[in-house]
Formats: C-alpha cells, structure tokens, sequence
C-alpha cells in the first residue's frame, strides 16, 4: 500500500477535487467528510475511493447539484423527504438531522427518503443521534446487487442499516450490510487483483464463483448473478434471514417514502436511492442515566464473558472501528495503489497539489 497518506492532506485534496468539479463548499465538505470517516475506520470499500463514482454520477445526471431535498410529508414525530437527485450524503445529513429535531421535541423522531444518491456508510448517521444520548437508526437501499434465496437474479440491495446506542465509557455501533459482503468489498479484490472467498456470490448461472470482475461486470451489465445474503445460499445457515432483513430495509426505506425499490434503482435519469432514519430519546422508557448504565452494563457482560481457545478479547460492535480510526488520525491512512492513481489523475486534471505521500 505504499505510505499512508496524513488525513488532513487527503481531506484537503479530495474537498479540492471536488470544488475544482464544481460540487460547491457545501457539498464538497459534507461527501469528503463521510467518506474519509470510512477510510479512517478501516473501511475502504466506502472511501476516497468513490470519489471518481460520484464525479461520473453527477456527469451521468444521477447527482443534481443544484437541488435541494424538501419535506413532502410531515407530522410531529415522522417526515417523508424527497431528496429531488441530490448528493447522497447531503440529503442523509438532512434527513438524519431533521429525526434528531424531531426526537427533541416530541422524544421520537422517523424520516423515511426518496430521490436520493449513494450515501456512504451508515454509521455515520446513526451515530449523529449519541451526541443528544439518543439511539440512532439509519438504513439505505441502493442498486440491484443481491439475489433473493433460491433465486439468481440480483433484485435487493446490500440495504446495508446501522443502530448507535450510547453508553458511558463505549458507544455500540453496529453497521452491517444485510448480505454477505458488499460491493466495495468486491471492488477492492478486484483492484487489488485477488480471488473472492467460495460462498460469498454467484455467477449468472446462480453457482459460486471466486471471480470478483465476474460479478462486478454482471453487475454492471444487470445481468443475472449477484451477491449472497447474509448467511449465504439456502437455507441451511440462514441465507433466508439475510434475504428478509434486506427486503425489511427496502420495506422501510422506498416501501414508507412511495421511492424506488432497489431492483428500481439506477434505471432512469436519476438513481433514486431510498433511506430511512430514526432517532429516538431513552426516557421513553425511563430515567435516561440509569438506561445508559444499564445497557453498557449488558454489553460488559457479553464482551467480558469466556473466550474461545486463542482469542483474549470479544469485540463490541464499533470497537474495531473506533481504534482503526484513532490509529489512521495519528499515523495516515492506508490506500491502495489504484486509489492513489486515481486520486492522483483527478488532481492533475484540475493541476492541483499531490500529497507526496500519493506519489510513493
């Protein structure tokens, strides 16, 4: 991977690329700020790396710059948002923050998104609702990318969902895909030219393959094939439960916005991704304090519970996360080579400063 390059270089280049592409000050920091938090955890696939994605969707007519996301339906406690084709990541910021207002005032708040774009990851927005000691859901369908169980054709997304609940020293995060891997996933092994492990898709004849550009072309050509749900093929480890938590999140997400389910994503003039956010306060339920102690106090009782033979720790979600991020402020963060090239042409285009450390 070469040398890591020091965040505040990367920020300042990729906010740079994107002012010199025209998104605005806005825009440009709202995108760059998501992505990088996913570098900064340990998660490439929804990085910098995207950078060039979102340049071509905005060339392609998916991303309007010049639009900005309205209320279309509106109640004390819920909203439904029509994102109206803008920047996923600025519509999400919206949405999120607009269930957050809403949690404060009547102590729950729902938004369900239509019209909208790639947000990056879903961590980013639940976890908004911890600085209010709030729990934060947030969940997104996107392109055709996975095959219902017993099927071959790809028609729901990897709909990944995140849920932040707050604690008193460690703030759960869980953040996971609702299928066995996702596309970014698929595109590093492809970038970095290594075979994908048996189980993880299929091919269009619906049989395992560890071919990532395989996939990743019927992908693009919407051609049979596509990625597993989360517990794989059948039934046998519980691929039919990954399969009903991905429909769950299109439900949620297009079903309760009126939107594009995912197997109508990215099949008109504009992509028309579908989100759903909540947030909502503990006192719901009780004195805030004592919930907080108490749900920490389930959560110290799971990691610290028996280990298995080789293993000294059992990981809360997000802890992984959290001490990828401090280590990447301090010491850089890891691209790959293909990331650092592209980074690196968009620069050039616009005749902008490269971090020498992109040029390692």
């Amino acid at each position: 991977m070469g040398k890591p390059v020091a965040y505040e270089n990367l920020r300042k280049l990729c906010e740079e690329i994107l002012l010199s592409e025209n998104f605005g000050i806005e825009a440009a920091h709202e995108i760059v700020d998501v992505l990088l938090e996913a570098d900064l955890r340990g998660i490439p696939s929804h990085g910098v790396a995207r950078l060039g994605r979102y340049i071509k969707e905005r060339d392609s007519g998916n991303i309007l710059l010049d639009s900005e996301p309205s209320i279309v339906h509106d109640t004390p406690v819920s909203a439904t948002v029509d994102g109206n084709g803008g920047p996923g990541q600025c519509v999400s910021n919206y949405a999120m923050d607009l269930a957050i207002r809403k949690a404060k005032e009547s102590m729950i708040g729902l938004v369900s998104v239509r019209n909208s774009n790639h947000y990056g990851i879903s961590a980013y927005y639940s976890e908004k609702a911890l600085s209010e000691k709030m729990i934060g859901i947030a969940m997104t369908n996107s392109y055709p990318l996975v095959v219902p169980t017993f099927g071959k054709e790809a028609v729901l997304g990897t709909n990944p969902f995140s849920v932040a609940i707050p604690g008193l020293k460690k703030n759960l995060i869980l953040d996971m895909a609702t299928s066995v891997v996702t596309r970014g996933k698929l595109e590093v092994y492809d970038r970095v030219e290594r075979d994908i492990p048996n189980g993880w898709a299929v091919d269009e004849t619906g049989r395992n393959t560890t071919s990532p550009r395989r996939v990743v072309n019927n992908f693009n050509s919407r051609n049979p094939g596509g990625i597993l749900p989360l517990g794989g093929s059948e039934e046998d480890f519980g691929g039919h439960k990954g399969y009903g938590m991905a429909l769950l999140v299109d439900l949620l997400s297009a079903g309760l916005s009126l939107g594009r389910w995912s197997a109508e994503t990215y099949s008109g003039s504009q992509a028309g991704v579908s989100h759903f956010f909540g947030c909502f306060s503990l006192e719901l339920f009780g004195d805030r304090s004592s919930l907080i102690e108490h749900l920490e106090h389930i959560v110290d009782g799971v990691v610290s519970s028996k280990k298995a033979d080789g293993h000294n720790k059992i990981y809360y979600h997000g802890e992984k996360e959290a001490m990828a991020r401090e280590r990447a402020v301090t010491s850089g963060i890891d691209l790959d080579q293909k990331t650092k090239d592209s980074l690196v042409s968009l620069a050039k285009k616009h005749s902008l400063s490269i971090p020498v450390e992109l040029l390692d």
